[in-house]
């Protein structure tokens, strides 16, 4: 079967995917190919939500952490007892149907490979549904379905359970026991605050977790994105916000603090069947170990474009691949946040018609 033609193929209906579209809406472009300019989401998720869909049930709207609207509709009101979980797919969901971005669900994405040796020619996306020849992709697939876990020697040995946040569901299954809480990331201090509660939690960091006393300002966000677009520029993996800022105080820092179990301890040198060993020989009980490790970019579909670098990372600048200029990366490196996913969308369809107007005049 012959692949469909489009002329932009965006990957995932998270944030990121949904500016994208939404800002491709705004130039021209039609989700209906008869129309002209045309654009197709895919998503790999059967419903709504991307990421949200799959948060913790006891991550309520009062407690998420950085909240950012779609562009062109805000987030609507919603009491802050509410499940982030049920919220924001909701939202998400009505965006979709407000804007008729019409994203195809559930459509995995196997392989984007190059239709030929033309720099100018197609990039093909192959899919569960056939596949597509796109003039642009936009790569909008985040990083919630690669969860991160560290190499840990005698892991295996372990009796009790280890997971990591991907899969953790609320406090109330670790009631009564003992549990390791790894990792130095906002998620990680969330949770130990939660879990303590009905728990004795043990949390530790492979660095010492640097806190600033300010709140994340504009400078600091600033000059995280600047600290991170260098990495990914030079094609090095991206790292975290929170590796060139620290930590900032929060509501559920400064509660764990004052109950006394915001302590943390060095990293462990080895799992054990009853526990963690840790630097200074001893043993640390355990029955479970909660791997807060963080994520790694969602691309392993991208493979065959052969972008990779020895470092691990794929170099980007501005939001698009250096190396195949038809591929824009959103959602990872510095478009991260919400808000950065925002706008690297916009910047994304900006920049494809700008590039569509240079091609044609050239022609």
């Amino acid at each position: 079967m012959e692949p469909e033609p489009v002329d932009v193929a965006v990957i995932g209906a998270g944030q990121a995917g949904l500016s994208a579209a939404y800002h491709l809406r705004r130039r021209g472009f039609s989700p209906a190919p008869a129309d002209g300019r045309s654009f197709v989401v895919l998503d790999a998720e059967d419903a709504p939500g991307g990421a949200w869909r799959h948060r913790w049930a006891s991550l309520r709207m009062a407690t998420v952490n950085g909240i950012h609207e779609l562009p062109g509709a805000p987030v609507p009101p919603a009491d802050p007892e509410a499940p982030a979980r049920e919220v924001l797919p909701a939202y998400f969901a009505d965006y979709e149907r407000r804007f008729d971005l019409r994203v195809r669900r559930p459509v995995p994405v196997h392989a984007v490979r190059r239709a030929d040796d033309d720099p100018h020619g197609r990039l093909l996306v192959e899919t569960d549904a056939g596949t597509l020849a796109a003039g642009w992709v936009i790569n909008a697939t985040g990083t919630w379905r690669r969860p991160f876990w560290p190499h840990a020697p005698g892991a295996e040995t372990f009796r009790g359970r280890q997971l990591h946040v991907h899969d953790y569901v609320s406090a109330g299954e670790f009631a009564g026991l003992r549990v390791v809480i790894v990792g130095a990331g906002i998620s990680a201090v969330q949770l130990l605050e939660e879990i303590s509660r009905v728990a004795d939690t043990f949390w530790v960091t492979r660095r010492e977790v640097t806190w600033d006393a300010a709140e994340f300002d504009t400078a600091a966000r600033i000059a995280a994105i600047a600290g991170v677009e260098e990495r990914v520029r030079r094609g090095l993996p991206p790292g975290s916000v929170i590796s060139v800022t620290g930590q900032h105080r929060t509501a559920w820092s400064e509660s764990a603090r004052a109950r006394g179990v915001l302590v943390r301890h060095p990293m462990f040198t080895r799992i054990e069947p009853d526990g963690v060993r840790m630097p200074d020989g001893s043993l640390e009980r355990a029955d479970v170990i909660l791997w807060a490790t963080g994520f790694r970019a969602d691309i392993p579909h991208l493979a065959p474009l052969g972008l990779r670098t020895a470092e691990g990372g794929v170099r980007v600048r501005d939001g698009r691949s250096i190396d195949e200029p038809r591929l824009f990366l959103i959602g990872y490196g510095p478009s991260q946040s919400t808000i950065g996913a925002n706008r690297a969308g916009r910047d994304a369809a900006r920049a494809i018609v700008a590039a569509d107007r240079t091609m044609a005049s050239a022609g």
